[in-house]
């Protein structure tokens, strides 16, 4: 039997909560029942890419405090009621709200404000809609300082991550060209009756999304979930290398996606896999083990070589650094809510710190691709050019640059007007040759 809605609401309004407290839903959802996850998790997402309306809507209905548990609730159904596409009738999420809070202790008492405020939302709703539209936030669901970075740094295009935010990610996945070739991935997704289309390169969209486990091949290692977008960094960087067997870093590669599409694209390649979280280096050799890949994998602080180095330069190096992760937030509503804007500078301040330790160790004609998951141009462009104007070595070759994502027709080709299904930033950087001066 399904868990009823009022429980599954009681949860969601609980991880609303945690989120609200900095705390991300991919690490709270492992936290509730299993017959309860799903549900929650849908719902709960759903909020969190509607959190913004809510928000000012609540601050209408309810202009007194109220206490967390309440006002998670309250806002976990606002957001229910006013989000596109509604998952459940209105009504119906109503009466399972009120009912969710009679049956938890720390919101019983205000079961009745929670009735009186959504009813009154059910009746009023089209004036108190057009009543928050002039606050950025609701109308955006994203917090003010995340929409004004955006204005400044794509004045031409700032709307379209914030829409594309609002929308449920594709399911893209990257087909291991050493045990399966495209046409014989798609011939095998129509023969199980699951529409899929190529994106370009080894990308290919599952239109009808599956649990990861189900896919036709996963198991066998034929094909990984990576976004067309991060599909980029691979080919970019080993493109051109003249050598056959190059030595290739992947620093920060947790989970372990670019080490296997290096190592898919050249078999031959001597791969070092780099993270500093040891869990998260479990992931990386147990994808490796499922595609028939083998890497070096080490745990170690990649601003550390020292620790780790072996004093032989690298042909090749590939720095995915921590971001915002502001190019994903399809994939997870939550990151908007958990960033602050001061996070930013953080972040950009270890960027620098991973590039100015990791230069060093390319040999003299190689490259280093500097790629975040983010929209900002304080993580991606402005990176690159600090680090071109600190380096004299250093030189930018023909490099995407911002790829922003967008909403394309399902099935057809990305990438036109560097629009992408993720946000990414991409700069790769080659190593100047030193030549002695005349005598």
């Amino acid at each position: 039997m399904q868990p009823a809605l009022w429980q599954q609401l009681d949860q969601a309004a609980a991880g609303i909560g945690q989120m609200r407290a900095g705390r991300s839903l991919t690490a709270w959802l492992p936290t509730v029942a299993p017959r309860l996850r799903p549900g929650v998790q849908a719902l709960s997402f759903h909020v969190a890419r509607h959190l913004g309306q809510a928000l000012a809507l609540r601050r209408l209905l309810a202009q007194r405090h109220l206490q967390e548990p309440v006002d998670a609730l309250l806002c976990t159904t606002l957001a229910l009621l006013a989000g596109e596409p509604a998952m459940y009738p209105a009504f119906t999420v109503v009466d399972q709200a009120v009912e969710a809070a009679r049956r938890n202790p720390r919101t019983r008492a205000a079961a009745g404000l929670l009735n009186a405020c959504l009813r009154r939302y059910l009746r009023e709703r089209a004036a108190l809609d057009a009543a928050v539209q002039g606050d950025p936030q609701a109308q955006w669901n994203h917090p003010v300082w995340w929409i004004e970075m955006l204005r400044r740094d794509h004045p031409e295009h700032w709307q379209l991550p914030l829409r594309a935010a609002g929308q449920h990610a594709p399911l893209v996945l990257r087909v291991n060209r050493q045990r399966a070739s495209v046409p014989q991935v798609l011939a095998r997704f129509e023969a199980a009756g699951l529409p899929a289309a190529r994106l370009g390169g080894d990308a290919v969209e599952l239109l009808a999304p599956q649990p990861v486990q189900a896919i036709p091949g996963f198991a066998e290692g034929h094909v990984s979930v990576q976004s067309a977008a991060a599909q980029r960094a691979a080919p970019l960087l080993l493109a051109g290398l003249k050598t056959p067997a190059p030595r290739v870093l992947d620093a920060c590669a947790a989970p372990g996606g670019k080490t296997a599409h290096l190592l898919e694209i050249n078999p031959a390649a001597q791969v070092t896999a780099l993270d500093s979280d040891a869990a998260r280096m479990v992931r990386v050799r147990e994808n490796l083990a499922r595609l028939g890949l083998q890497a070096h994998c080490v745990v170690a602080d990649a601003t550390a070589p020292a620790g780790w180095w072996d004093a032989r330069a690298f042909d090749a190096i590939l720095l995915d650094a921590p971001c915002s992760a502001s190019g994903i937030v399809c994939r997870h509503p939550d990151i908007r809510w958990l960033r602050r804007e001061n996070d930013i500078v953080q972040l950009a301040a270890r960027q620098d710190a991973l590039l100015a330790a990791l230069w060093p160790l390319v040999k003299p004609g190689g490259r280093l691709l500097y790629c975040t998951c983010s929209v900002f141009r304080a993580e991606g462009a402005q990176r690159a050019d600090s680090f071109l104007r600190r380096n004299s070595d250093a030189a930018l070759l023909p490099s995407p640059g911002h790829l922003l994502p967008a909403l394309w027709p399902r099935g057809e080709p990305v990438g036109d007007n560097d629009a992408y299904d993720d946000g990414f930033f991409f700069a790769l950087l080659e190593k100047i040759p030193s030549f002695p001066s005349p005598s």
